[in-house]
C-alpha cells in the first residue's frame, strides 16, 4: 500500500518537488482526505451528496484533476479504514498548517456534514473533536459552522 501511495504522488501530483516536502505533502493530503471521508460515515450511511462534497473539496483544496482526486480519495479511504483514531491525522496537520488553514479544514468538515441537508449528532461530535484536536477556538468553530450552513 505504501508503495502505491508513493508512486501516485511521485508520478501524478508533485513532479520535481523536494523529497522531504513531497513526503510531507503526501501525508497531509492523505490525512485530510481521510478526515473528510470519515465524515461521510458518521451517521451510518454514506450519502451521495456528502461523497460529492468530499470530491469537490479535494479538487478545490488541492487543485487536482478529477482522476488525481479520485485516486487520492481511494488511498485516503484505505488510510481511513486502517486508522484507529483522529490524532494520527490531526497531529500531522497541526505540525504543518497555519491556524487559518485549520479553520478552513473545520469549515470543509461542516460543509460535508451539511451536504445532505441534515446534521446528525455524530457528525457534529466529529467536527467538534477535530476542531479541539486542531486547537481551533470555539468561536472559530462556530463561525465555520455558520459559514458552511450559509448563515454568514
Amino acid at each position: 500500500m505504501l508503495k502505491k501511495i508513493k508512486n501516485f504522488f511521485d508520478e501524478r501530483l508533485i513532479p520535481g518537488a523536494v523529497s522531504g516536502d513531497l513526503d510531507t505533502e503526501h501525508v497531509l493530503r492523505l490525512a485530510i482526505g481521510a478526515l473528510l471521508l470519515e465524515m461521510t460515515h458518521m451517521d451510518g450511511e454514506v450519502w451521495p451528496e456528502q461523497r460529492k462534497a468530499v470530491e469537490e473539496a479535494v479538487l478545490d483544496h488541492f487543485d487536482l484533476e478529477e482522476d488525481e482526486a479520485r485516486e487520492l480519495l481511494e488511498l485516503a479511504d484505505a488510510e481511513r479504514a486502517d486508522s484507529t483514531d483522529y490524532f494520527q491525522f490531526t497531529s500531522l496537520i497541526n505540525d504543518a498548517y497555519t491556524q487559518d488553514d485549520k479553520i478552513r479544514l473545520v469549515e470543509l468538515l461542516w460543509q460535508i456534514a451539511y451536504a445532505n441537508e441534515s446534521l446528525h449528532r455524530y457528525e457534529e461530535h466529529m467536527v467538534r473533536k477535530i476542531a479541539d484536536l486542531l486547537h481551533v477556538s470555539h468561536k472559530a468553530f462556530m463561525v465555520a459552522k455558520f459559514k458552511a450552513r450559509g448563515d454568514d
